[in-house]
């Protein structure tokens, strides 16, 4: 694909040799010859001088170097973009295997595929062009939209719902069983049966081995374009905010809130019942026991300004050399030198 042709599709602003074949799309240590690679930050602008590439996405053209720009006002969504031009993933045939299972009652829409062993239970209803590989099941009940797809062993538990363009990767369970028990006079555990759902709203994507509970009563939710990485569990009755990105291990007890714009860092965990509100960053490891303003940036456990956290933490690495200073100090004042 010509760089002129790339520019266009991307309506980016060509500097250079728009007649060079771009064969694919890099990083810029491993980008060579014929690809095209991309600068969304400056702190690696020194790496654009020793880069392989033919040519590179930025904001501004790049000067004092020997390859061709596209200045993009967003160089990383469209680098985003231009991989599309090179790769896309696999998509099954239209078609239902014949190892699979579909219940009489079950209604699914045109232009679907469905691959073996995969399980739809009575009553479910499927939208159009939907994608369920190997494995999958679809439990009693459950509703899904258009545009669905769930990897191998992703699970949809009954009477759960599924908006469109939906995106469940391997091994992600949508609607299991919230964690409550009550505990009886004798200390032994009595199941709360957890008759609440799990809702997903349209353009969620939610990566593999990730649980989302459902309510004990009411619903948990998943707002519109939030987006879940692998290995986090939110628990019953939460509420996940539109456009939210929520990283690896990080746990939600019952009745945590997100609202808009959240991010949650990796192995953020959070206490529940409690509200983080709109555009709020809380940064890796943090440990969440109350409700977070919005816009706010916090850090540690249990977790506080972060810009003071910074601070603290670098106080605590002196924290030795201070107790040393305080108990000669202290010894001082308990016995004065004699003048």
């Amino acid at each position: 694909m010509k760089l002129r042709e790339i520019a266009l599709a991307l309506k980016c602003a060509l500097y250079g040799d728009g007649e060079i074949e771009i064969v694919g799309v890099a990083g810029l240590d491993q980008a060579g010859p014929g690809h095209l690679t991309f600068l969304a930050n400056s702190k690696y602008a020194l790496k654009v001088k020793q880069t392989r590439a033919s040519a590179i996405l930025a904001q501004h053209p790049v000067e004092n170097a020997k390859i061709a720009s596209l200045v993009s006002t967003n160089p990383y969504h469209d680098f985003a973009r231009a991989l599309e031009f090179f790769y896309q993933p696999p998509r099954p045939r239209p078609g239902i295997h014949p190892m699979s299972s579909i219940a009489a009652s079950a209604r699914v829409g045109p232009n679907a595929s469905i691959g073996a062993f995969a399980v739809v239970g009575e009553g479910v209803r499927i939208g159009a062009n939907v994608v369920l590989h190997p494995h999958v099941a679809i439990y009693e009940g459950a509703e899904v939209g258009d545009d669905f797809l769930a990897h191998s062993h992703a699970t949809v538990r009954e009477y759960c719902r599924i908006g469109n363009r939906v995106i469940l990767q391997n091994g992600v369970v949508v609607g299991g069983d919230g964690f409550g028990f009550a505990k009886r006079a004798d200390g032994t555990h009595y199941k709360i049966v957890q008759s609440g759902v799990t809702v997903i709203e349209d353009d969620v994507e939610i990566q593999s081995l990730t649980s989302v509970d459902r309510a004990t009563v009411g619903e948990t939710r998943v707002k519109r374009g939030a987006k879940i990485d692998s290995l986090v569990q939110i628990g019953h009755a939460c509420e996940v905010g539109e456009d939210n990105i929520i990283c690896a291990q990080t746990g939600l007890a019952g009745s945590s809130i997100l609202k808009e714009n959240v991010l949650l860092a990796g192995q953020v965990g959070i206490s529940g019942h409690l509200t983080i509100h709109r555009d709020a960053i809380v940064y890796a490891q943090s440990g969440i026991g109350g409700d977070v303003a919005p816009g706010a940036r916090v850090s540690g456990s249990p977790a506080f300004n972060a810009g003071e956290w910074l601070r603290a933490i670098t106080a605590f690495q002196k924290l030795p050399e201070i107790l040393k200073t305080v108990r000669q100090l202290k010894k001082r004042i308990e016995k004065p030198e004699s003048i």
